[in-house]
């Protein structure tokens, strides 16, 4: 009975360590599935007729839903990753929409997040960071100030 109880609690301990490894692959596959599905998409575009095109498309929007659920998923498994903590910054919050210009105050480098990856946001591109401003992720070009992406409630 014993061993019985060490052998229920040891596989109890490690299965969690399993569950999170999945959950990367399923990530890292979801990930490849819809740059394939793109590639497919762009073909269609060039080769294929409308009807090619039109369940090429239907087939990266079910890529894109797959890889939004793994991220939700991660996400809700890990919400000490995504805790808003206490952060304070000298300005009012203000609702931030794609496309919006703000001054360099807002997203100076004391408000860049330093590292993306940690919360599974893509790589910004050139002249482009990642800035928190409160529970809000924004994706600001640093050389014109426009708002490329918007993120809000990020962190709880």
């Amino acid at each position: 009975m014993r061993k019985l109880i060490i052998l229920g609690l040891i596989a109890a301990t490690a299965m969690p360590g399993a569950a999170m490894a999945q959950s990367r692959g399923e990530v890292r596959d979801s990930a490849r599935e819809l740059r394939q599905e793109q590639r497919e998409l762009r073909d269609a575009r060039r080769y294929g007729d409308r009807r090619d095109v039109r369940e090429e498309r239907r087939d990266v929007r079910e890529a894109r839903r797959e890889v939004r659920e793994d991220w939700r998923d991660y996400r809700r498994s890990n919400r000490n990753v995504y805790r808003a903590g206490s952060w304070r910054a000298p300005f009012r919050y203000t609702r931030w929409n794609e496309g919006a210009r703000i001054r360099p105050v807002y997203y100076s480098s004391r408000y860049y997040i330093s590292d993306p990856y940690r919360y599974r946001l893509p790589r910004p591109g050139n002249n482009l960071r990642w800035v928190r401003h409160y529970n809000d992720v924004l994706l600001v070009n640093v050389r014109s100030g426009r708002v490329m992406q918007v993120h809000r409630g990020f962190f709880w």
